[in-house]
């Protein structure tokens, strides 16, 4: 049997993870695209409220570092490497724009380039070690949950800030971190609940869930599990698997001999290899619906399949407010690296610089500890600051007395007590192609329940 059930116009059911809905943006675009990245930070707006809070203007004279140093721990290599160009390119692009309008505490960013690798290599940990010793106040990633939980005691125990704009695991919002790690990408208690959704909304009722066993996948996949059992459907089997296994086939059997109306695949770059199983035994997307997500959504990784193959996938990626430009902002991420094919997590990491700087700026001090203090005052709404939308026009508040309120690319940027964005959306698309996707529904902004 083939499915092709289009979810445009489908009713999305979240599930009982008590979701709040904000707004709900309904179908973002007709159009195919490549994108998950968000709107143009060339706007900006100001509200007409001002702060009674005195920025400090000067560096403190306790404070150790007035050049802001920020190193990347991104994939250049390893399982996620697809993700890496729209991750860099994020962060070259935000420093590019900072330095235009006049540098953190007057002076040029200082932006160490660094690969994570992924968690089969100690690459991430040697990076982080020569970031240390280069003096770098903020790192900037992992984008994989599991890199992260490999390195995060080494830098927050230095007091340097880290800032993820991919990372999605749920262990890591009460992880213990000294107060110095923070996120743009939302927890997928989040994403999970969308995607059980979604199932509901399509009228499944009974599928299969197989995901990467780490702490990403694990996640995920449990988020999914509980909303998905709570809105009244059924796992026919639920696994996990080594990503570094030779071949999927006995996974694959026992998904088939469930017999699932539908198949979550939660994985990275070893995705391409699983589905060619299930293609084999007969659960591929020909067969079933399958669901993908942020860690395996690409416009290169199926190119090879037979043509048509992947059409009717459909996939759940982090992604910016509704009412924001997708195609402005990577049009501005093709600046910075005009070779990009895939956007995902490009307007995260673009707005993670962002607002390191405007932290930095706002306290006075590059110091990591004291750029940690300072990211609620310029990202929250309830801090009291006056809302801007881009890096020079929130630096003239501070310049003139202010604070901030950064509204970021990716749209509000509020943080909870654990670094944690508050709200955030989900894009839901479908494959047209092995190479191409479309949006066909966007689920927020919806507040990010806690675990």
């Amino acid at each position: 049997m083939i499915r092709r059930s289009p979810i445009a116009g489908a009713v999305v059911v979240l599930g009982a993870a008590s979701l709040v809905l904000a707004a709900c943006g309904g179908s973002s675009s007709s159009g195919e695209s490549s994108s998950s990245a968000s709107s143009s930070s060339e706007s900006s707006s100001s509200s007409s409220s001002s702060s009674s809070a005195e920025p400090t203007p000067e560096p403190t004279s306790d404070c150790k570092n007035t050049q802001l140093k920020i190193g990347t721990l991104l994939p250049a290599t390893g399982d996620l490497a697809f993700l890496g160009p729209p991750e860099y390119a994020g962060v070259d692009l935000a420093v590019m724009d900072i330095d235009a309008a006049g540098g953190v505490l007057g002076q040029p960013v200082v932006n160490e380039y660094g690969d994570s690798g992924d968690t089969k290599t100690d690459l991430a940990s040697q990076t982080v070690d020569s970031h240390l010793s280069k003096g770098v106040q903020v790192i900037i990633g992992a984008a994989s949950s599991g890199v992260s939980l490999t390195v995060i005691d080494k830098i927050t125990s230095n007091g340097v800030l880290q800032i993820s704009p991919a990372n999605t695991a749920p262990t890591l919002t009460e992880y213990p971190d000294n107060g110095l790690y923070f996120r743009t990408a939302p927890s997928d208690v989040l994403q999970g609940a969308v995607i059980a959704g979604i199932a509901s909304g399509l009228g499944l009722t009974s599928g299969a869930t197989i995901a990467r066993e780490d702490p990403y996948g694990v996640g995920l996949q449990d988020a999914f599990v509980k909303d998905f059992e709570n809105s009244g459907g059924t796992i026919t089997v639920k696994l996990t698997y080594d990503p570094a296994a030779p071949d999927f086939s006995a996974e694959v059997s026992e998904i088939k001999a469930s017999n699932p109306e539908f198949v979550q695949v939660i994985g990275f770059e070893e995705t391409t290899k699983l589905l060619q199983e299930m293609i084999k035994q007969g659960v591929g997307p020909q067969d079933v619906q399958i669901f993908l997500v942020d860690g395996n959504i690409s416009t290169t990784a199926y190119k090879d399949f037979p043509p048509g193959t992947m059409v009717g996938v459909i996939a759940s990626v982090p992604t910016g407010d509704p009412s924001v430009d997708v195609d402005a902002f990577n049009n501005r991420l093709l600046e910075a690296d005009p070779a990009l094919t895939d956007f995902a997590y490009g307007a995260q990491s673009y707005d993670a610089t962002i607002l390191v700087a405007l932290a930095a700026d706002y306290a006075g001090c590059a110091d990591g500890t004291a750029i940690a203090a300072a990211m609620p005052m310029v990202a929250n709404a309830d801090a009291g600051g006056e809302q801007c939308m881009s890096y020079a026009d929130c630096l003239a508040i501070i310049q003139a007395g202010g604070q901030p309120n950064y509204d970021g690319v990716t749209g509000p940027l509020d943080f909870n007590e654990y670094g944690d964005p508050k709200a955030a959306t989900i894009d839901v698309v479908e494959y047209t192609s092995n190479t191409k996707f479309k949006s066909i529904e966007v689920v927020g902004p919806v507040e990010v329940p806690v675990p």
